[in-house]
């Protein structure tokens, strides 16, 4: 009989792509391993998670509301709410572990399984560990994390440092610049730059280039534009007839992007940087400076403390992130300077590691 083990959270691509990376690598690891995701009601990760072959069950479950009050009035009675379902799913499945990878839902499911006993494992993907983690991780059997200097949030006797889980596609870089190029419909023979802003896009990203964007044509450079869906029509307007430029509100292929791209200008959300780092692509951050604990901010810090990557404050993306782009795409020594960084940072065997501590400590 295989082991059974329950995954939990989500919210962000950031969290589900991770997720789903540790139970393939569970499932790559034995096969007979039964994986029950559990997430938060009408959240991205009850779409995502059945796409990629695995059951999940929703709860009722919300975060605090930081900017109104009133909004956090019914938060007691989901989190009351959510331990009875989380009671009900543990008694169905009978799960031998619980991964939290960080979200709503992680909280209710690790603290539950941590007053039964059972063995539970966070992933924080973060080099600011969020506050849910911090008090989890007291009873945590394992912590794995993305970087060095955690033991500021975490008992050090539990912290592995693992890296953060990547999709497949992009960790082994199977595509072609030139092949990327051509389904993007540019040019082999010109600089690349891709811009994203995660799902919901980046105003100060797309705002910055909209004004400037007569410039990139100006110096021979191609666009890969990410705007994200909240204000996508109006930015494919702007880009309207512009053959240097592809855009979209959503590039469902990344990796057909970091393939094609020769530098990318990016949020710095801890997935993000971690394919940034392992496709050793250079970067400009703007990291998004509502994030909680600035925790973006910090992410970015990691890359470019290292000479890995350039960061542009957020208020000053309208002013400076377009010159300073086109700076970096005319300096070829510091973008490889940057790649070559990037490299040696990057840890390509994330889920991997955490897969196998997950089964090692479950014997």
């Amino acid at each position: 009989m295989g082991k059974k083990i329950i995954i939990a959270g989500g919210g962000t691509g950031g969290h589900i792509f991770p997720a789903i990376a540790i139970a393939n690598a569970l499932k790559w690891n034995d096969p007979s391993i039964e994986i029950l995701f559990v997430g938060a009601k009408n959240k991205m990760e009850m779409e995502k998670v059945p796409q990629a072959g695995y059951r999940i069950i929703g709860i009722t479950i919300a975060g605090l509301n930081r900017s109104s009050v009133l909004k956090n009035i019914s938060l007691p009675f989901k989190l009351m709410n959510s331990f009875i379902e989380v009671r009900k799913i543990f008694k169905s499945f009978q799960p031998d572990a619980v991964v939290g990878v960080g979200g709503y839902s992680s909280f209710p499911v690790l603290r539950y399984a941590q007053s039964k006993k059972i063995p539970s494992f966070i992933h924080e993907s973060n080099s600011f560990a969020g506050k849910s983690n911090i008090l989890l991780g007291k009873k945590a059997t394992k912590i794995f994390v993305a970087v060095e200097g955690m033991e500021k949030f975490f008992p050090a006797n539990k912290i592995l440092i693992s890296g953060n889980p990547v999709r497949k596609a992009i960790a082994t870089e199977g595509v072609s610049r030139t092949d990327a190029l051509s389904y993007f419909g540019l040019k082999p023979d010109k600089i690349t730059i891709l811009a994203m802003g995660g799902s919901l896009g980046a105003r100060s990203i797309n705002q910055a280039i909209a004004g400037q964007i007569n410039e990139l044509e100006k110096n021979e450079l191609q666009l890969i534009w990410q705007t994200g869906k909240s204000t996508a029509e109006d930015f494919k307007k702007v880009a309207e007839g512009r053959s240097n430029i592809w855009v979209n509100e959503f590039i469902s292929e990344i990796e057909m992007a970091y393939a094609a791209s020769d530098l990318v200008i990016s949020r710095a959300g801890a997935m993000a940087v971690t394919e940034i780092a392992i496709t050793a692509k250079p970067a400009v951050f703007v990291p998004y400076p509502n994030a909680a604990e600035d925790h973006q901010t910090h992410n970015a810090l990691s890359l470019v403390n290292q000479h890995a990557a350039m960061l542009v404050k957020d208020s000053e993306a309208g002013a400076n992130l377009v010159n300073q782009v086109i700076a970096l795409a005319k300096d070829e020594t510091k973008r490889h300077q940057f790649s070559a960084n990037c490299r040696r940072l990057a840890k390509k065997d994330a889920d991997q590691i955490i897969a196998n501590e997950i089964l090692n400590c479950i014997k």
